[in-house]
C-alpha cells in the first residue's frame, strides 16, 4: 500500500468513477486505456467553491507545534469538513509535492498536514479522496522523499504520481491556450488546495495560487515568459472549496528547492479559508519586506478574492 500506484495498477484497478465529474460516466482511466494523454477533445474544470454559513468565519489562523492539529483546529472552527463535502464527493488534495526533498527544508507541504487533511475529509465519508500533484522533476522520489505518499496512503487516500494517471486537455486562458491537466482535476467535484509558503526568487513567495502549475506536466518554464498573469489565470481555473496554507517552517530564502536548513525557519502557524487570495496575501506577511506580486492584484482585479485579508477579520485559535 505504501508504494506508488504503478500504471498497470492505476489503469486495472481502480475502475470508473461512473456520474462523478466533467468526464461523465466514463470515470478514470476508462478510455484509450494505453496512452496517458486523451487527445481529440476538450474538456472543463467546475467551479469547487461552496456557499458558506454567514456565521462561518471566512479565515481561520491557528498556531501551535503539532502540524496535525492545527489542521483540526482550522477545520472545526470553519464547521467542520462534512459541512463542504458530501458522501456524493470525488475529493483531490492538492498539496506541494515539488521537490524532492524532506519535510525538514519546507520546500514541500508538510506530510502530517497532508495527511491530516487525509484524515478530515474521509470522516466526512466522500467516494474517493485523491492526492494528486506534477512535482518539477523526480516525481517519484518527490512522493517518497517528502514523506507524503507515506502519510497519505495511511491516512486513507488514494495518490497518484503524473506518471501513473490520464492527461486530459483543459482550455486554461485565451492567453494560455489549451493544457494538459491531470485528470483527477477534472474529476473532482471538490478540491482542496494545500500549500506550502516558502521563498520564491520570481515571485517573492509562493504559496496557494502558485501551487496550481502542480496541475499540469507540460513544460511550465512556457508559463515563465508572464508568470505573473499566468499565475492570476490558473487561479481563475482553478477554485477550490478550501485552501489551507502551511506555514508549520518557512523557507525563508533559497526557495522554491531549498535544501540549506539554515534557510528553514519554524512557525508552527496555519491559515484556512475560502479566500484564496487574501490566503496568499497572509502568507507573504510571514516574510518581512516582501512586496505584494503582480498576480495578486490581477486576481483581486478578476474576482477572485482580496488582498486586505484583515478585512476578513480572520479568527485566531490555539491547538
Amino acid at each position: 500500500m505504501a508504494r506508488l500506484i504503478t500504471r498497470r495498477r492505476a489503469l486495472f484497478g481502480l475502475g470508473g468513477l461512473a456520474g462523478a465529474g466533467v468526464l461523465g460516466a466514463a470515470g478514470f482511466f476508462a478510455e484509450d486505456r494505453y496512452s496517458r494523454f486523451i487527445r481529440g477533445a476538450e474538456f472543463s474544470i467546475r467551479d469547487h467553491r461552496v456557499d458558506v454559513p454567514a456565521t462561518t468565519p471566512r479565515m481561520v489562523i491557528t498556531h501551535g507545534l503539532d502540524p496535525a492539529k492545527n489542521v483540526r483546529a482550522v477545520i472545526e472552527k470553519l464547521g467542520g469538513m462534512s459541512r463542504y463535502v458530501t458522501s456524493e464527493d470525488v475529493v483531490v488534495i492538492k498539496p506541494n509535492i515539488g521537490w524532492d526533498r524532506s519535510s525538514e527544508t519546507g520546500a514541500n507541504t508538510h506530510p502530517d498536514v497532508v495527511a491530516e487533511v487525509v484524515r478530515q475529509v474521509k470522516e466526512a465519508r466522500p467516494k474517493r479522496v485523491i492526492v494528486a500533484d506534477c512535482p518539477v522533476r523526480k516525481s517519484r522520489a518527490a512522493f517518497v522523499r517528502s514523506g507524503i505518499q507515506a502519510a497519505a496512503v495511511a491516512a486513507g487516500a488514494e495518490i497518484f504520481a503524473p506518471e501513473d494517471i490520464r492527461h486530459v486537455v483543459v482550455k486554461v486562458s485565451d492567453r494560455l491556450g489549451t493544457w494538459d491537466v491531470l485528470e483527477p482535476f477534472v474529476q473532482a467535484t471538490k478540491i482542496i488546495n494545500v500549500p506550502v509558503a516558502k521563498h520564491h526568487p520570481l515571485t517573492g513567495v509562493t504559496a496557494g495560487l502558485k501551487n496550481w502549475m502542480g496541475i499540469t506536466g507540460k513544460l511550465r518554464v512556457m508559463l515563465h515568459e508572464d508568470i505573473e498573469r499566468a499565475i492570476a489565470e490558473l487561479a481563475a481555473l482553478m477554485t477550490p472549496t478550501l485552501t489551507i496554507v502551511d506555514a508549520t517552517r518557512l523557507l525563508m530564502q533559497g526557495g522554491p528547492d531549498g535544501g540549506n536548513p539554515v534557510d528553514v525557519k519554524p512557525m508552527g502557524v496555519m491559515a484556512a479559508g475560502f479566500d484564496p487570495v487574501a490566503l496568499d496575501a497572509w502568507a507573504f506577511s510571514l516574510f518581512p519586506g516582501v512586496q505584494l506580486p503582480q498576480n495578486l492584484h490581477l486576481a483581486q482585479e478578476m474576482g477572485l478574492g482580496r488582498i486586505d485579508f484583515a478585512a476578513l477579520s480572520p479568527v485566531e485559535v490555539g491547538q
